[in-house]
């Protein structure tokens, strides 16, 4: 992997990442860099006390908006109107609960307060979102990512309720134009959930078609 120079702001290109996605380590999470890197399919991905890794995975799991599939249960859960949705109201608490939410498996998070920081200032400046949902005025379950023209990289989710990640993912779906929304993990219930594989150069062409369009608004 090629170590990155804080004061240049470059990547290597996406396809000379190794087997497992690794692409370059060090640099730094300004948002200049962050933006980059996502133009370029590129993201972060490390844990406490380790320098920052890049990856730019041969293969991305995304799921197409049109395609979300909802079950019947879950159907019945949104007609019955127990949960509201709100957009953008709650970021810093929804990157929180991210991180500290407990997951089967799972020990530490990525989350660390660095990224969380770094992707605060995203948000601040208008190029990550966040869908939280709420019980009365209880904030249950949500999602962010980062918002690259018509492309969602979806980042993490949470739910302190059953379900109510998925109903944070079925509102992005249904109610935003995205193109994409890129999941970059495979997890079961995404794939059930209608979430397939596409390939790197596949998946880079939704972000060069979006950055086109963006340029011509």
């Amino acid at each position: 992997m090629q170590w990155l120079d804080k004061h240049s702001l470059s990547f290597p290109h996406p396809d000379e990442a190794d087997s497992f996605g690794r692409l370059a380590i060090g640099g730094d999470l300004s948002l200049d860099r962050l933006l980059l890197a996502y133009s370029l399919g590129i993201f972060p991905w490390y844990g406490e006390g380790m320098p920052i890794i890049w990856y730019a995975p041969e293969m991305r799991f995304v799921l197409y908006p049109e395609k979300v599939k909802v079950s019947k249960s879950m159907r019945t859960i949104i007609n019955k109107g127990i949960y509201k949705i709100r957009v953008n109201t709650s970021f810093r608490q929804v990157i929180h609960l991210c991180a500290s939410t407990k997951r089967t498996g799972q020990y530490s998070t990525w989350i660390i307060p660095e990224m969380q920081e770094a992707y605060i200032r995203l948000h601040e400046a208008g190029h990550a979102m966040s869908i939280e949902v709420f019980r009365d005025d209880s904030l249950c379950g949500g999602l962010y990512g980062v918002v690259c023209g018509s492309v969602f990289c979806g980042e993490s989710m949470f739910s302190l309720e059953p379900n109510t990640s998925k109903l944070a993912l079925i509102h992005l779906c249904r109610n935003f134009n995205f193109d994409l929304i890129d999941c970059q993990v495979h997890t079961d219930h995404l794939e059930r959930m209608g979430a397939e594989r596409i390939d790197a150069s596949s998946y880079r062409k939704y972000l060069s078609s979006s950055s086109t369009r963006s340029e011509e608004t």
